[in-house]
């Protein structure tokens, strides 16, 4: 008889033991969950804030590396990805030209084009760090996870137009120091006899310029970025160490 009741008593002790078990367990589940929520926090406020701080960041170095590089001599001259060459208009005739002795004439055009762009590349890093402010906190996600020229190449494009009327008569100005118009004229004169150039007319040297200075400092800007996104080297500031890990 005594036998039995203690055994009832560890019966009830055992069940009444159990919620307390389970109880337990759901607890430590509770506490998982709040801790993975807070994480998850932490984690949007990152997104939010340093990210966004480190892709402007990462423009800014970029941007003062680009202007450093292109905007001394043979910055664009002697660089093959962004050279400026003859307009390709003209490239249809450059080979007949220089066969009737315009040779040192187009050398001279050409160089005198990127000494233009040279010249006025260091204005355009004013331009370019207020452009900056365009990035947005929605954006950031997306170009933080994006290819190696993702925020470049969204500058680029929200900011083109904007840059290049503004940078206009900067690159003008330079081509006038550099007689790149006279130069031009010079070489459109003798395109101009051929029987078919007046069906494909010359561009204007001022916006064939300015847009391949423009393009060109966007592609050393993209090369800049994609080193900070890949190279630890070229992560220059704490933030920059920070966030592309």
């Amino acid at each position: 008889m005594v036998l039995k009741k203690i055994l009832l008593i560890a019966f009830i002790l055992t069940i009444l033991s159990i919620p307390s078990f389970a109880e337990s367990e759901w607890l430590k589940k509770l506490g998982a969950a709040a801790t993975s929520s807070m994480d998850s926090v932490k984690s949007v406020k990152l997104s939010d804030t340093k990210i966004g701080e480190g892709l402007k960041e990462a423009l800014k170095v970029g941007i003062d590396n680009a202007v450093k590089s292109t905007g001394k001599a043979d910055g664009y001259y002697a660089n093959e990805l962004i050279k400026i060459v003859m307009p390709p208009k003209l490239q249809m005739v450059e080979k007949s030209l220089r066969v009737v002795g315009f040779g040192k004439q187009i050398d001279k055009f050409t160089l005198s084009m990127n000494r233009a762009a040279e010249k006025a590349a260091p204005s355009a890093k004013d331009i370019f760090l207020d452009a900056i402010f365009n990035v947005s906190i929605a954006d950031v996600q997306s170009l933080y996870k994006g290819g190696p020229s993702a925020a470049t190449d969204f500058l680029k494009a929200k900011t083109y137009s904007k840059l290049r009327g503004q940078f206009a008569p900067i690159v003008t100005k330079s081509l006038a120091e550099y007689d790149v118009t006279k130069k031009y004229q010079g070489i459109v004169g003798r395109y101009q006899q051929i029987p078919f150039a007046q069906k494909f007319p010359a561009p204007s040297i001022e916006e064939y310029v300015v847009n391949k200075s423009l393009d060109g400092l966007f592609v050393v800007l993209g090369q800049e970025e994609a080193k900070i996104r890949k190279d630890p080297a070229a992560r220059t500031t704490s933030l920059l160490k920070e966030i592309f890990k």
